[in-house]
This record gives C-alpha cells, structure tokens and sequence, in this order.
C-alpha cells in the first residue's frame, strides 16, 4: 500500500513538510510496520491515509508549538529521547524530519527493540539509536538524568506518572511534549498540583484538531520550572 503524499496539508498545518528523501523514509517506515505486524502486534494502524494522519502527522504535530515559539530552537543540534516509544512514534518520524537531532527510542519489550533495531538499519537513521528499559529506571542512569533538550511521552500512561517519567530526563532547559486525547481544566488542575509538588512548570497547553479526521488533540509543553 501506498502512502498519501499531502505535501500541501502538511504545509497548511504545520508549516513543514517533507522532502523526497523524506518521503520516500515515511513510505519505507510504513511498510516496515506492515511487515513487522505479521510478526507480533505493533499497531492497529495500518490504512494509508490513517497511517498517515495518527502516526506521522501526530508525531510531528507536537513539534508545531516550539517552531512558532521558538523557531531557533529547531535549528540546533538537539538530544531527543522518545519514551515508551513502542512502534517507535513519534520518535522516528522525529528523526526523519530533523536529522540533525540526535534521537534515542525508549522501550521496556525486547521484542520492540529488535524490530527499531531493524527500522533504524534499513531506513539509516544515524541520528537514531534505541534503549532497551524502564523510563523510571533510565531516567536515574548518569547517562540519561538531565541529558535531554526533548522529552516525548505519546499513549504511555495518565499525564501524572507521564510527567514523573519524563522530569528526570531533562536538561535544565529541557522541554517535555505531553501528547494526549482530550484535555479538561480538571485535568489542568491536577496537573499543576502534581507539578508544584515535583518541581515542573506549564508551559502551554495546545489545543489541535487533525487534518483528516478533525479529531482533537492536546499536546502538552512541560520544563523543570
């Protein structure tokens, strides 16, 4: 199966969108999940246009408030780590889109990290590398505590342990990208409860719908306060 380009729809949102070599990455991504589903269960996404819009364009459209806050900041050469990335979203089209970054692809199941193994080796994604473990365990390595300018958590847990996972990850000047469903001012309250006891800071809570589907989506932008 082939994926939709939608070359200007990823422009009209987020003012991005990929090159051929890109493109042709996401194609080669896809069919990899395609392959590796027969194996064991990665996704229950699987059709072009869905694909495209709940995995790719989901991915990347955590990235659109820091590139119109902080357009400067998605020029660097950045350390970003994906935690619980299972199939490995959003962190693979993370890495695909800006391969200057330096990508890291969390996962507990060895199974998982195998099959990254593999998508990072056809795909040569040399910016890209995986860990096999438990975020609240990596987060305390020397190696990972503080070493991170992006952390994404995307579908691991409710946003208190999400936030508990993802602190200890993060430089000083770190950000967090929260990606979540729906989103009420309860669950704000409770966020910033959990938040003032753990030192992070709310910085901003945006509100999206998708492209396809017009689903809403919130992601949430978190540092160490």
């Amino acid at each position: 199966m082939i994926l939709p380009e939608l070359f200007d729809l990823w422009q009209e949102t987020l003012e991005w969108q990929p090159d051929g070599a890109q493109q042709a990455r996401f194609q080669q991504l896809y069919q990899l999940i395609l392959e590796g589903n027969q194996r064991f269960n990665l996704t229950r996404i699987t059709q072009p246009e869905e694909f495209w819009e709940k995995h790719l364009w989901d991915s990347l459209s955590g990235l659109a408030w820091l590139k119109k806050s902080q357009p400067y900041l998605l020029t660097k050469s950045l350390s970003v780590i994906d935690l619980g990335t299972g199939a490995g979203f959003p962190g693979v089209p993370i890495a695909i889109a800006y391969p200057h970054w330096s990508v890291t692809l969390l996962d507990s199941t060895q199974k998982k990290i195998n099959f990254l193994e593999e998508v990072i080796d056809k795909l040569e994604l040399n910016n890209t590398k995986t860990r096999l473990g438990r975020a609240e365990i990596v987060g305390k390595n020397l190696k990972h505590n503080c070493a991170y300018d992006i952390v994404c958590l995307r579908a691991v847990a409710n946003v208190d342990i999400c936030v508990n996972y993802a602190l200890p990850f993060l430089k000083k000047t770190g950000i967090a990208i929260l990606y979540r469903g729906q989103w009420s001012a309860q669950d704000s309250l409770s966020l910033e409860e959990n938040l003032g006891k753990n030192g992070g800071k709310i910085l901003e809570i945006a509100s999206f719908t998708t492209p396809l589907s017009q689903s809403i989506r919130h992601c949430l932008y978190i540092s160490k306060g």
